[in-house]
C-alpha cells in the first residue's frame, strides 16, 4: 500500500484492514482444507499428506487463537 506525501505510518497498524482481513480469512479457510486434506490423506494412505494437513490445521488454529487473545506482538 501508498501513502500520500507526507503521511505517517502508524506504528501499531502498519498493514492496512483489508489485508488484516484477507489474512484472517486464509487461517479460517486453512482449517477446512487441513480437514480434506486430512481426509484425503487417510482414505489414499498417504502418510505425508496427514502430516502436513494437521499442521496447516495447527498453525490456522493457532495464529488464530493468537490474534484472539494477542498472547505474542
Amino acid at each position: 500500500m501508498r501513502y500520500r506525501e507526507g503521511q505517517e505510518v502508524d506504528p501499531d497498524n502498519p498493514y492496512p484492514e483489508s489485508t488484516m482481513m484477507m489474512m484472517e480469512m486464509a487461517y479460517w479457510m486453512s482449517i477446512p482444507f487441513g480437514l480434506l486434506l486430512l481426509w484425503i490423506g487417510i482414505k489414499g494412505r498417504v502418510m505425508w499428506l496427514k502430516v502436513w494437513s494437521i499442521g496447516l490445521m495447527a498453525l490456522g488454529i493457532g495464529i488464530l487463537i493468537n490474534e484472539y487473545f494477542e498472547l505474542l506482538p
